[in-house]
């Protein structure tokens, strides 16, 4: 009797502990970028530690695919409970019901308001936060200290004239026309496109959208047709860089082969890699000395799918709590340089000043962040404009005058349901 009353203490010992010890797997899932994907693989090992009762599997894929493979899995129930995504995917993503909305209970409203930096409003729609940063970006100028010291240049330009100026000095080609050095690393499908459409459009006076981002506005002065001409004719006309490879400029930059690029924060861990090259960052030129200064500001959110519900739901949101703490933030922009979503960490004075860190951050002042119904899509048409005047001789007046034409129809489609 005594050895059957141990069995059945035992075995409700045993029933206890599998009931306490239970666990709940949640997916989390991202794009491939290596400094990232490293740090999550940490940052997961730290939250399993505080959560025992939750496992996070770890899923990423090529950024080209990114968006095919969740359209594919979310619908059919699977994939995702966790997803990061970019900000301007969100109305894409909400509209084809890919998300829920944080639950309040974990997310106040006023909370999000109060503790981030007032970018993260660009993931609210109808009153209520589809998703949550843990870092934003901005951009800024990367350049190669040892090329300037070689062609007698002791500050990083001022202005965008000045920086074309110093592109033309800094570029080599072979005798055969080749290019050995990009004097700026030219592109449209990087940074580039954000760089024409927020910080060059503006600083000359054309605001690309209406206040209530309704009507597109790139166009709705002589001066865009200018300023895309003078852009597009640093590599058409004066060769300072190639949009060939596309998406390679950074390469070319970390390999020492080119002199000066526009990147955003997040490159910095990435260029950081290569300790053979040295290098710095400024804040971006201005059309002229004192004239307007104006940024593209951007980031990477956290949101959670529909397929999370009961027991996912609940360990979803403490993921995605754990993955955008300030205490987590601090860690990322060590890790991967991007900044910090959070209010009181973006006014940190040391970071303000850091050589790396601080051209960012202060750019995040002036820093516009792209209302999309259609990132991807709208990406595709810029590019699409850009290479029929580099590689048809498209007139400039008529390219441009059809891309607004074409992100008009984006945005009445996409308002016309609201």
């Amino acid at each position: 009797m005594r050895k059957k009353s141990l069995l059945l203490a035992l075995l409700l010992v045993l029933m206890v502990s599998a009931t306490t010890f239970a666990q709940v797997t949640i997916e989390y899932w991202q794009y491939f970028y290596e400094s990232k994907i490293n740090l999550i693989d940490e940052l997961i090992v730290e939250f399993e530690a505080q959560n025992p009762g939750i496992k996070v599997k770890h899923v990423n894929f090529p950024y080209d695919t990114f968006s095919e493979q969740v359209g594919a899995s979310v619908p059919a129930g699977t994939g995702p409970d966790v997803l990061n995504l970019f900000y301007g995917w969100l109305p894409m993503y909400r509209d084809a019901g890919f998300l829920q909305p944080l639950p309040e209970e974990y997310f106040p409203v006023e909370q999000i308001e109060r503790d981030f930096i007032p970018m993260v409003q660009a993931v609210k729609m109808d009153g209520q936060y589809w998703a949550l940063p843990t870092a934003v970006r901005s951009l800024a100028l990367f350049y190669n200290t040892d090329h300037f010291t070689e062609a007698g240049f002791s500050e990083p330009p001022q202005t965008w004239q000045e920086l074309l100026d110093m592109a033309i000095v800094l570029t080599k080609r072979s005798s055969r026309g080749a290019l050995m050095n990009a004097g700026y690393a030219w592109n449209v499908t990087g940074q580039d496109w954000h760089l024409f459409r927020e910080v060059l459009l503006r600083q000359w006076g054309v605001k690309p959208f209406s206040d209530d981002n309704r009507i597109v506005t790139m166009n709705s002065d002589p001066a865009a047709y200018e300023v895309m001409e003078w852009w597009i004719d640093w590599s058409r006309k004066h060769g300072v860089g190639e949009e060939e490879g596309r998406g390679w400029y950074r390469d070319a930059f970390i390999g020492g082969r080119a002199s000066m690029m526009v990147d955003g924060s997040f490159a910095l861990g990435t260029v950081a890699g290569n300790p053979n090259l040295n290098w710095k960052v400024a804040e971006l030129p201005v059309r002229e000395i004192g004239g307007e200064k104006s940024n593209f500001g951007s980031f990477w959110a956290h949101a959670i799918t529909r397929n999370a519900t009961g027991e996912k739901l609940e360990a979803a949101a403490k993921f995605v709590q754990f993955i955008t703490s300030p205490e987590v933030q601090k860690v990322w922009l060590e890790k991967v340089g991007e900044l910090p979503a959070s209010r009181e960490l973006a006014q940190d004075p040391v970071l303000r000043e850091d050589p790396q860190f601080g051209p960012f951050i202060r750019g995040l002042e002036y820093a516009h962040a792209t209302f999309f119904v259609d990132e991807q899509e709208e990406r595709e048409l810029l590019v699409d404009a850009v290479d029929k005047i580099l590689l048809e001789n498209a007139p400039i007046k008529e390219t441009l005058d059809q891309l607004v034409e074409d992100m008009q129809v984006l945005r009445d489609a996409f308002w016309s349901t609201r």
